[in-house]
């Protein structure tokens, strides 16, 4: 349950004001169909941190406990770090409309998604806590939780929400979770 709980809390944070929610937000304002876009959003999350989930859980089985925690430590360091970066939004990552609302949602999620701080954070979680599904069920909600409201509300959440706090409290809990890992919080799970 604490690997679905982090995993959540972490993604839906440190989405806010990602480049992903940007392009929900141009997403819901060129298409105007809140369903597919969401149900996109969706199919293209769990794909994406699937094989993320999945690459993790497979650097577990190949890296001895202590050399793991280091490379995850250092990981969730580096990724509180990144968090605080902000994200650059391409315009093209919008134009896929010949494939349909869905389709062009799918599409052009799994590609923003791709490097993206939220999945090299569902590996390095996946492999913190080896426990595959429920770090995928936990990146893919916190993923739903930033941004559906953003399909939803459109243009009027994005003014009222203090992205810089949100992404200081996101980089605050990746630095905790690294600076924990290594000095030995993981042990319990064999790190």
């Amino acid at each position: 349950m604490e690997a679905f709980l982090i995993s959540t809390g972490i993604v839906a944070l440190a989405e806010i004001g990602d480049k992903t929610q940007l392009l929900a937000f141009i997403l819901a304002a060129k298409f105007r169909k809140p369903i597919p876009i969401a149900l996109g959003i969706l199919g293209a999350t769990l794909f994406n941190h699937g094989f993320a989930g999945a690459l993790g859980a497979w650097i577990t089985s190949l890296l001895d406990p202590g050399t793991l925690r280091w490379i995850l430590g250092v990981s969730f360091i580096a990724m509180a770090v990144w968090t605080l970066i902000p994200d650059k939004f391409d315009e093209d990552d919008a134009k896929l409309s010949r494939f349909g609302v869905l389709g062009a949602t799918f599409v052009a999620f799994f590609l923003a998604e791709m490097g993206d701080k939220t999945q090299v954070a569902t590996i390095a979680l996946a492999a913190q806590y080896n426990t595959f599904v429920a770090v995928v069920a936990g990146t893919t909600l916190g993923m739903m939780i930033a941004n559906v409201p953003a399909v939803l509300l459109g243009d009027r959440l994005a003014n009222r929400l203090p992205v810089r706090l949100v992404h200081t409290i996101a980089a605050g809990i990746f630095a905790v979770l690294g600076f924990a890992t290594l000095l030995g919080a993981g042990k319990s799970l064999g790190f």
